[in-house]
């Protein structure tokens, strides 16, 4: 038998390693510098949080999805799975363990597509966790469909010009770099003409217009900027990989994304359920404890179900990957993923919140966070619906129409054909009466 639910022991012992330290080291983090996470590190942050990181290296659990070769362990996105969803807990977790998105994305094209002068200046620094990039895709009247991206690069001497204007490209205001998909060749198919471009944050011509935050964060003052590319020029050896691979280059990313984001999800969700659960053994109502009410009883049931048949179908898209090493040959079980961890996260913390009555609607309590963030999680790497078309692609391609006007369970023929594949016992039968 290959099945296998266990994880190996010394591999364990670094996951329960990884959740004491999250729990008493790093969560602290999120309630002393709550959104800072993408600010690049200084003072007292930088004193308190580079010697976290060392004791991670020290583990061996920096950056655990990448090779050896990039400074990690080549664990696999497997094991990086059972790993982020201790780290999906907190918002600093990732950055601690130098696993944090957009950031593991932007490096995995890089090291994939990258010259080496490119990996020297991009991609060293990225992991060693010493600065930030952007991933500047999605335009304001396009969202993510790429037919309609209007940011154009053109090719002036030995330098590239871009103009256009990109929105919610997350993390712009701290970024030292930003990773701009632009077309470059109008006059063919947009899924060829398009190129991507490695861009110092400090060229001329970047001007964020506004920086967009979530619900209830001020007005521009948030972490998701639009962008005005104005005559912004860089060299020809800006380009990543070649000229009208954008495409390519960002399914490659967009796939590991989207996974990631599922993993983190895992932990997420996980925390909701046990506050859920302290809840309901500690309050009483109506002469009896929240946990004996029936209606209680079953948002704990169905929560616990409905993770753990999410958490079971992250690990095995995880295992595939692996397995793979190949996103297009899980392509669908990515996109299966991506449908369904917005409702899971949502679905949980709202049962969450509801047990916790008015405190859980209130600033003193996550609920009203992570519910916004898994409407995020359903438009992030695109929407819940593109994916939904996806699935339903990839799996009618494994079926075959009829060959009448009759289905194949259509149950008069398979009836007449099971009759006459036993004729000779039912004609003994019916000798025999």
């Amino acid at each position: 038998m290959a099945w296998d639910f266990e994880t190996e022991p010394d591999f364990q012992a670094k996951l329960d390693w990884a959740d004491t330290f999250v729990r008493d080291e790093v969560e602290p983090l999120d309630l002393v510098w709550p959104h800072q996470q993408f600010v690049p590190l200084a003072g007292a942050r930088r004193a308190a949080i580079d010697p976290l990181k060392q004791r991670v290296r020290e583990q061996g659990l920096w950056a655990t999805h990448l090779g050896p070769e990039l400074g990690g362990q080549g664990y696999g996105q497997l094991k990086l799975a059972l790993l982020n969803e201790i780290l999906g807990r907190s918002p600093w977790a990732p950055i601690v363990f130098g696993c944090q998105a957009p950031d593991t994305g932007n490096a995995e094209i890089i090291a994939h597509y990258g010259t080496e002068t490119q990996k020297q200046r991009y991609l060293q620094p990225l992991l060693d966790g010493e600065l930030f990039s952007c991933y500047s895709m999605t335009e304001p009247h396009a969202g993510a469909d790429p037919t309609l991206f209007r940011t154009r690069a053109e090719r002036d001497g030995d330098d590239w010009v871009i103009n256009g204007r990109k929105f919610f490209s997350s993390n712009a205001r701290t970024a030292s770099f930003l990773i701009v998909m632009a077309v470059t060749n109008p006059d063919v198919s947009p899924y060829k003409g398009m190129s991507m471009f490695l861009v110092p944050a400090d060229t001329p011509g970047i001007e964020i217009e506004r920086n967009i935050g979530l619900a209830g964060e001020p007005l521009n003052d948030g972490s998701h900027a639009l962008i005005h590319y104005n005559n912004v020029r860089v060299p020809a050896e800006s380009l990543l990989g070649g000229e009208g691979q954008a495409f390519v280059i960002a399914q490659t990313r967009l796939g590991g994304g989207r996974i990631h984001h599922a993993m983190r999800t895992i932990g997420l969700a996980q925390k909701a359920v046990d506050m859920m659960c302290e809840r309901a053994l500690s309050r009483e109502t109506a002469g009896s404890r929240l946990s004996d009410k029936q209606f209680v009883q079953g948002y704990i049931a169905d929560s616990y179900a409905q993770l753990k048949q999410f958490r079971l179908l992250v690990l095995h898209t995880a295992w595939e990957i692996d397995k793979y090493n190949d996103y297009k040959k899980v392509r669908k079980d990515i996109a299966a993923v991506k449908v369904v961890m917005p409702a899971v996260l949502h679905d949980i913390a709202w049962r969450a919140m509801q047990i916790h009555g008015a405190l859980g609607t209130t600033n003193e309590m996550p609920f009203f966070t992570m519910i916004h963030g898994a409407g995020v999680m359903g438009l992030a790497d695109g929407p819940t619906e593109v994916h939904k078309m996806t699935v339903a692609k990839q799996v009618l391609r494994d079926y075959r129409p009829s060959d009448d006007d009759w289905p194949t369970e259509w149950i008069p023929r398979r009836l007449a054909s099971a009759r006459a594949k036993y004729a000779d016992y039912l004609d003994n039968e019916a000798d025999s009466l």
